[in-house]
């Protein structure tokens, strides 16, 4: 999948809003070109929530184990939660991870940074993953939107 297509697929989610940082919004450089996807059917991206998905373009301070700095490469970003976190790496988030190469493309796997909150990473997604990202999402997409309306029924 390319970047259009998972903003495309993300479009087709109810309430979800796809922030990209540009120049000149008032969002950090380091931020540009990249997505980020929150569950937000009023089309105001929340306050306090953070997002259930995002793409990244480039490596980060600390998270440059995917080597992202290669042309055209990006990870998509994903809040599966525990329970889709042990189903797809067939560990639990907070145990050490168990030597996969962070870099590797067309792979699920745990986020190289945030694993042990339940994210799981694909760099540069393509045919063996493409299937299993969309379902990814979908079920990251209905956490937030149960986070959402716990969040509205206080």
């Amino acid at each position: 999948m390319t970047i259009d297509e998972i903003i495309d697929f993300m479009g087709g989610l109810e309430g979800v809003l796809a922030v990209r940082p540009a120049p000149g919004d008032g969002s950090p450089e380091i931020s540009w070109g990249d997505t980020f996807f929150y569950h937000a059917p009023d089309g105001t991206a929340p306050t306090t929530a953070q997002p259930f998905a995002t793409i990244v373009t480039k490596d980060y301070p600390g998270d440059a184990s995917s080597r992202l700095d290669r042309p055209d490469a990006f990870r998509i970003n994903v809040a599966a939660g525990r329970e889709e976190f042990v189903r797809r790496t067939g560990r639990a988030p907070q145990d050490p991870a168990g030597g996969e190469d962070p870099g590797a493309t067309d792979t699920v796997m745990a986020h190289p940074v945030y694993g042990s909150a339940g994210w799981l990473a694909v760099v540069d997604p393509g045919p063996r993953t493409d299937e299993t990202l969309c379902e990814l999402l979908r079920h990251a997409h209905r956490l937030a939107r149960a986070r959402h309306e716990r969040r509205r029924g206080r």
